[in-house]
């Protein structure tokens, strides 16, 4: 060892998580620059001490890798962060409410926007109409998205000033639902939402710039050191891939980010983001897919008819051959591909897909991953390891709805499957961790709550969702760590703790090993580093530069 060294931070405690065992030990860790130079004993990393290293002591609070978010939506989720969040509404009308007290704070939004709402949790469960909204805010577009973003409720202006009538024909994959008289009702699904969103979302640079302070500053505080910011519906509007670059350049940057632009034909384009965005804090990092939609409006593909809805399966955004061909031809390219899969329909294509890529293009390391996949055939179970394919899930997802809303689409035969996590897992599948904000709270700490314990909706430990699904803590630390680092290939660099990775490291203000299993809810981040600097620390006002 080269005592002459000294480290820049030393951090010592009872209860290191290196992701590498399966329980914490005590130790010390010293960083130099951006790495972790060395892992050890006190005695070991004590010569690493000099006048001018920080040195922190945590005691018996948790020390582990940094969250690694492998699924989320960074400028849709900070539009949230800046708009009205209906999630707590037991009404129409209150939401309705909610969004013209929301509307007084704002008078200079061209756009009223909102997120959340959720009419399973309202009195009468139906679908909300723009009559509500027409009766609070008639001068004034609003749109509100659907908890899980697939769909939008919105006023008669937004329907005018975007120019769309009872004339206007469906998108491909979307529909503007109409009533039995054939008017409009507000409600727009899929692809439709775009029809709304090209006008609520044009944003200045300027404006998305503020708005995403916010989220680094929560990314931050909830020791999330690096994501992965995945294509969404509203992509086309909003990316804006430079503006990170520009935050970069000016050490703004305090969180990991991994682009994930679209799949489509124009491999072109995605050749060039591949080559152009390629440092440490900001890269490319394959293209993502939507095949199908979501349970709850119907939208996910399933193989057989919904059990509330037996002439409805669901539909796939494409055909099935269009596909098929496009995950093929950006295979042969060496991307990675990532495909929104949520019905068991559509899991099965997923897979099929990437199969037939493997035939035609040959087997390769290509770490492709099915996002969600909330329901699956028992005959696909196998298939994921078989393929290299990595699951991409979220266990707050079975939190978002009432789950009687899934038994009542699938029956219960499927609904053993929903959120399979541990099946998937103890079939050799590689599982890895995200959010999906702003379909879900930012804070990595629910997800692994939710994964531990399969607690519904509800919040009541007596209902439990099924249990036999659940995993390990140490699982889910690692499936919100390690996993991810693998599967943006950067396994080698992330993930965990040990000599030479770069030190993206966090404290949290308690063992979580030690407590019982209510008390994730409650835990706090202390401290998280990034790069080796630390960007957050309870109790102080940490720069971001």
């Amino acid at each position: 060892m080269n005592s002459l060294r000294k480290a820049d931070i030393v951090i010592s405690g009872n209860a290191i998580f290196t992701g590498l065992d399966h329980q914490p030990e005590a130790g010390s860790m010293a960083i130099i620059g951006n790495k972790i130079e060395a892992v050890g004993s006190y005695d070991d990393i004590a010569p690493y001490i000099g006048t001018n290293t920080q040195v922190y002591d945590y005691g018996n609070q948790l020390i582990m890798p940094g969250f690694h978010d492998f699924h989320l939506h960074i400028l849709p989720g900070s539009i949230e962060l800046d708009s009205i969040n209906l999630l707590d509404a037991k009404s129409e009308r209150e939401a309705a409410d909610m969004v013209r007290q929301f509307a007084e704070t704002r008078p200079e939004d061209p756009w009223i926007i909102g997120f959340s709402w959720d009419n399973s949790n309202w009195d009468n469960k139906r679908l909300p109409t723009r009559a509500s909204l027409d009766r609070v805010l008639p001068d004034k577009p609003v749109v509100l998205m659907f908890i899980e973003l697939h769909y939008a409720w919105v006023n008669s202006k937004a329907l005018e000033i975007m120019g769309i009538t009872r004339e206007t024909p469906n998108p491909l994959f979307g529909e503007i639902e109409k009533d039995k008289n054939g008017e409009l009702t507000g409600i727009l699904y899929e692809k439709a939402m775009d029809l709304v969103h090209k006008g609520a979302y044009d944003f200045s640079r300027e404006k998305k710039s503020q708005i995403l302070k916010k989220f680094f500053h929560l990314t931050a505080e909830y020791g999330i050191t690096s994501v992965n910011d995945m294509y969404a519906p509203t992509s086309d509007f909003l990316d804006d891939f430079e503006l990170f670059r520009i935050l970069e350049d000016k050490g703004d940057l305090p969180t990991r980010i991994h682009l994930l632009p679209a799949l489509t034909n124009d491999l072109e384009r995605a050749n060039e983001l591949r080559e152009s965005y390629t440092s440490k804090k900001l890269q490319f990092s394959g293209l993502k897919f939507f095949i199908d939609g979501v349970i709850t409006g119907y939208t996910a593909y399933m193989l057989d008819p919904y059990s509330d809805k037996p002439g409805k399966k669901g539909s796939t955004s494409i055909s099935p051959e269009l596909f098929k061909n496009m995950v093929i031809n950006a295979d042969r390219e060496g991307f990675r591909i990532r495909i929104h899969a949520i019905g068991d329909g559509g899991v099965r294509l997923a897979l099929d897909a990437l199969e037939e890529a493997q035939k035609i293009n040959g087997v390769r390391d290509s770490r492709h991953t099915i996002e969600h996949i909330e329901s699956i055939h028992p005959d696909d179970i196998n298939r994921f390891a078989k393929l290299g394919v990595i699951a991409s899930m979220q266990p707050q997802h079975l939190a978002l709805t009432h789950k009687e809303v899934y038994l009542s689409r699938l029956g219960e035969e499927r609904d053993k499957l929903t959120f399979a996590v541990n099946t998937l897992k103890k079939a050799g599948t590689r599982i890895a961790f995200g959010s999906d904000f702003p379909v879900t709270s930012l804070n990595p700490l629910l997800e692994i709550y939710r994964a531990v314990t399969r607690v519904d909706y509800s919040g009541s430990p007596k209902n439990v969702w099924n249990p036999q699904e659940s995993i390990t803590l140490t699982e889910a630390l690692k499936a919100y760590t390690f996993e991810p680092a693998y599967g943006t290939f950067r396994e080698n660099e992330l993930g965990t703790l040990e000599a030479g990775k770069l030190a993206d490291i966090i404290v949290l203000d308690r063992n979580l090993f030690d407590v019982p299993t209510e008390e994730i809810l409650e835990t706090k981040v202390q401290l998280t580093i990034v790069d080796g600097k630390v960007v957050f620390e309870q109790g102080k006002v940490t720069s971001i530069h």
